[in-house]
């Protein structure tokens, strides 16, 4: 199990830098992006829950969502924390620690949030079948990127 949570650990890594260079307009490792999820996942957030699908129309949002994120000003999305929970030999819990940098109109800022994968850990690799957010929505109005 030691294995499967040090794999957490390089999975989230990974993920953090191709988001970062999606945010920055770099070319995008999106093939390797979307195999971060699962066939299908759910989403839990204030606003309720959705069933998401693992096909090209999850592609084309994930791609919507790196040129949205540009639009409104987000620089770089850091994690700073990771608490890892192994819960048995197949399923691994995290607890992200996010810090958003966004600049807009001359104005530098940071949000900071929490979000609770759950992931599928088989062939020593994960896949992201679930995950908690707080309203994404709210944080960006209160900072005034929406």
């Amino acid at each position: 199990m030691k294995t499967q949570n040090k794999n957490a650990e390089t999975f989230f890594s990974n993920y953090e830098k191709r988001l970062n260079v999606a945010l920055k307009g770099e070319k995008i490792d999106l093939d390797t992006t979307i195999a971060s999820f699962a066939d299908c996942f759910i989403e839990s957030s204030p606003l309720g829950v959705i069933c998401g699908k693992n096909d090209s129309k999850f592609k084309a949002r994930m791609l919507k969502g790196y040129e949205f994120y540009k639009k409104i000003g987000i620089a770089s999305m850091n994690i700073l924390s990771k608490e890892i929970t192994t819960l048995d030999g197949y399923h691994t819990m995290a607890k992200i620690y996010w810090r958003t940098n966004y600049e807009k109109e001359g104005k530098i800022g940071k949000i900071e949030f929490e979000v609770i994968y759950f992931l599928h850990y088989k062939d020593k690799k994960h896949a992201i079948f679930a995950y908690i957010t707080g309203d994404e929505e709210k944080a960006l109005k209160n900072h005034g990127l929406v």
